[in-house]
């Protein structure tokens, strides 16, 4: 931990001595200074809880009769963004159990509690709370460019089929694949078409809106989920996109290296071009294909239509 910067620590209790104990421990904590924030009310805990602006929480698992619990669960058990810490009563195997499985990253004692003991876990939960926030970014994102993996995306698309279905709501769907990427990775080497790829990725996720879902959905091909969006105004955006992307080549200025990127896309929407999310990307990319074989650097729907080329 970085000295000199401050250290927020949240407790959720109800006990005003426990509570001194443990402003007086924080001054003793080394690599401070190091800030107590304390509340005795679970609905003002929660959102303080679920804020992200602490370093760990210190939970009082009896809380208002027993409630720390259901507290952490309500948070986000084990996703909550602040590792938790119970504070129990006894030792006991069953409450030791329970607090672990609602997503506690350590337990501690009350009567047991030494300023070193909570210190220790402390720096323990935020360590282990920061490996598992990395294994879950693993888990959804693709490690090179940044977007959400392939299996992100099936269950992105899968839940947003359900949507539409079920509210009668459109959303259309982009599968997109950059031209003459192969070209790219045997004339430059792979580490450069990897810069491509990232350069393609920053560009179409840092244009979207937040609500749409950029993903890598394989090699070269990227995929856009735009919600509550119309065929046709999935085609507009990507059109914005392609003319943007003839704008923006990708620089590599330690080779001295511009190199002009385009992408083909097919575009679809449901349920205008399918029923099923199946259907769904069989339709892109069938409509991309279709864009690759008409000459690259084009959009074309799931009616087959072919879209303005841009040149440079």
């Amino acid at each position: 931990m970085v000295s000199n910067v401050p250290q927020r620590i949240l407790l959720i209790n109800d006990e005003p001595q426990l509570q001194g104990r443990l402003e007086e421990y924080c001054a003793q904590f080394r690599g401070g200074p190091w800030i107590l924030t304390c509340t005795t009310d679970a609905a003002k805990g929660l959102s303080l809880l679920q804020s992200g602006r602490f370093l760990v929480c210190l939970l009082d698992f009896q809380l208002d009769g027993g409630k720390g619990e259901e507290l952490l669960r309500t948070a986000g058990g084990n996703d909550c963004p602040t590792p938790v810490i119970f504070l129990l009563n006894d030792a006991h195997e069953e409450a030791i159990e329970a607090a672990m499985e609602a997503g506690a990253m350590d337990y501690l004692v009350k009567e047991d509690i030494t300023v070193r003991m909570v210190e220790h876990a402390i720096r323990y939960a935020r360590k282990l709370g920061d490996t598992m926030s990395r294994l879950r970014l693993l888990a959804t994102h693709d490690a090179l460019t940044g977007l959400y993996n392939r299996r992100e995306f099936e269950r992105i698309i899968a839940e947003e089929c359900l949507r539409s279905t079920r509210f009668g709501h459109t959303f259309s769907l982009v599968l997109a694949d950059i031209d003459h990427f192969k070209k790219v990775n045997d004339t430059h080497g792979h580490q450069i078409g990897d810069l491509v790829l990232k350069h393609v990725a920053s560009l179409l996720g840092g244009q979207t809106r937040q609500v749409d879902r950029v993903c890598r959905f394989g090699g070269e091909e990227i995929a856009i989920i735009m919600v509550e969006t119309p065929r046709k105004d999935a085609v507009d955006v990507t059109e914005r996109l392609f003319a943007l992307l003839a704008e923006t080549p990708c620089l590599v200025p330690d080779k001295d290296l511009t190199l002009p990127v385009t992408l083909s896309a097919g575009v679809v929407a449901l349920p205008d071009d399918a029923s099923s999310v199946e259907g769904l990307v069989a339709a892109a990319d069938e409509a991309l294909y279709k864009a690759k074989h008409a000459g690259r650097n084009r959009v074309v729907t799931g009616s087959g239509q072919g879209k303005h080329k841009f040149v440079r």
